[in-house]
């Protein structure tokens, strides 16, 4: 179903859809199409956001109410982060903003009418849904994280090394789990090493193991985490803090896939896929040697960045959804997150990432007495950060930047002619020149 009052989009849309085979039904008007919806099937619905009766957030409501399972697609030409948000809480797939292209919206298309046979487990999709429905834990719709998902389907498939790099909270250990799940080695084991977390004097043991009576305290032969990683994944996160020593050990590891336990004379050889993590930058640790240079190259195979959070904030519904269905579950509530806590949300930065938005839902919904959370339950710094974020700016200097840059660009346009300038600008030379002196602009 397509539901748009522009007659040019509607049939553009309508003759691309039925090119590829679709039954598509049109209609101009909101109720026209929610009518359509009590009357017949529907597996998709794409409706525009203004409509010259209702309102497509209303259609939407309106739609979701009648049959859930629907995957509604919203279009229009204000993208606006308050329609975006609104949409998505009311259980919008997707989201597209006028223009896009064909092959953007085909698609979106496509991707809502697999989840739909996902969901209902139809045919061959839904036969294959464990290995159709890859990526769970990992939420997010927006560019930056779809290029983080082909990455990691690509990867998953090699038993190359990878380094995954990042901000605190960005969710790296995440994706280790992913692409070793989705791996050839998803039935072996996943090995865990926070390399931050042990004293520098332990993390080799943890790693390589030690024989009996190798050091003080070394009571029985202990296994390291590479041994019992055999045939599977070593996740080793915040590897920017290992000691120059065990970066030796580790580099002889990657190269040859051999080591000794500490105090023994054995060569052990393993089978282990490495997957790295860290939020430091390594290559300014090679320049001041705090990193070996070579164990950077053989870490640094096929990196993978995680991007914060404040890059992909049209994520920041997905996952306000997300940890509140969690969090509701765990705590047996049905808290709801009211419009200026969404706004506050949206907002703010976020220095934590994802990490810290679960942390801040799993709070609120801890806390909630009335199964609502407003803006005022949420931590004062984010609160206070939405009434910060309107700038205090006076007309005078609304008006002089305005100033500024039509000067710029008039200069642009005569390539720097001052003379011809101040001639198009309607002020003398001697005018124009002491208005770039004021603005710095000499």
């Amino acid at each position: 179903m397509i539901i748009e009052d522009d007659r040019i989009m509607r049939v553009t849309l309508e003759d691309s859809l039925k090119a590829q085979g679709y039954d598509v039904h049109v209609y101009e008007k909101g109720m026209d199409g929610v009518n359509a919806l009590k009357e017949g099937q529907f597996s998709l619905v794409i409706t525009d956001v203004r409509l010259p009766d209702i309102n497509g957030l209303d259609v939407l409501q309106r739609i979701k109410g009648e049959n859930a399972k629907v995957p509604v697609i919203m279009m229009t030409a204000f993208g606006t982060i308050k329609d975006a948000v609104d949409a998505i809480k009311i259980g919008a797939f997707d989201y597209i903003t006028k223009p896009f292209s064909l092959e953007e919206f085909n698609l979106i298309v496509q991707r809502a009418l697999e989840v739909r046979k996902l969901r209902d487990g139809d045919g061959a999709l839904g036969r294959k849904l464990p290995e159709c429905y890859t990526f769970p834990n990992i939420i997010g719709k927006s560019a930056e994280m779809r290029k983080v998902y082909d990455l990691i389907e690509k990867v998953s498939k090699t038993n190359s090394t990878i380094l995954i790099l990042g901000e605190s909270g960005t969710g790296k250990e995440m994706a280790a789990s992913t692409i070793h799940h989705h791996s050839q080695r998803k039935g072996k084991p996943l090995i865990i090493v926070n390399c931050a977390a042990f004293p520098e004097n332990l993390i080799e043991s943890e790693l390589f193991g030690h024989e009996k009576g190798a050091f003080t305290g070394a009571a029985q032969r202990k296994p390291g985490r590479f041994e019992r990683a055999d045939k599977g994944t070593i996740f080793l996160d915040e590897i920017g803090d290992l000691s120059p020593s065990v970066q030796n050990r580790l580099l002889r590891v990657l190269q040859d896939g051999i080591f000794e336990r500490i105090g023994g004379t054995d060569t052990l050889k393993v089978d282990v896929r490495v997957i790295a993590a860290t939020n430091r930058n390594l290559q300014e640790d090679v320049k001041t040697g705090r990193f070996r240079e070579d164990l950077f190259y053989r870490l640094n195979v096929i990196p993978i960045l995680m991007p914060p959070l404040r890059e992909h904030r049209e994520d920041i519904p997905l996952l306000l959804d997300h940890f509140l269905e969690c969090y509701n579950s765990s705590f047996d509530k049905r808290t709801v997150l009211s419009s200026d806590a969404t706004y506050a949300l949206m907002e703010y930065d976020f220095p934590g990432n994802v990490r810290e938005l679960e942390n801040i839902m799993e709070r609120c919904v801890a806390l909630s007495s009335d199964n609502t959370i407003t803006k005022e339950s949420l931590p004062l710094h984010i609160a206070k950060n939405q009434e910060d974020s309107s700038p205090v700016v006076t007309l005078s200097e609304v008006t002089s930047e305005a100033e500024k840059e039509h000067i710029v660009k008039i200069l642009n346009s005569t390539r720097g002619n001052k003379t011809r300038a101040a001639e198009i600008l309607g002020i003398s030379r001697k005018t124009l020149w002491e208005k770039l002196k004021s603005y710095n602009m000499e």
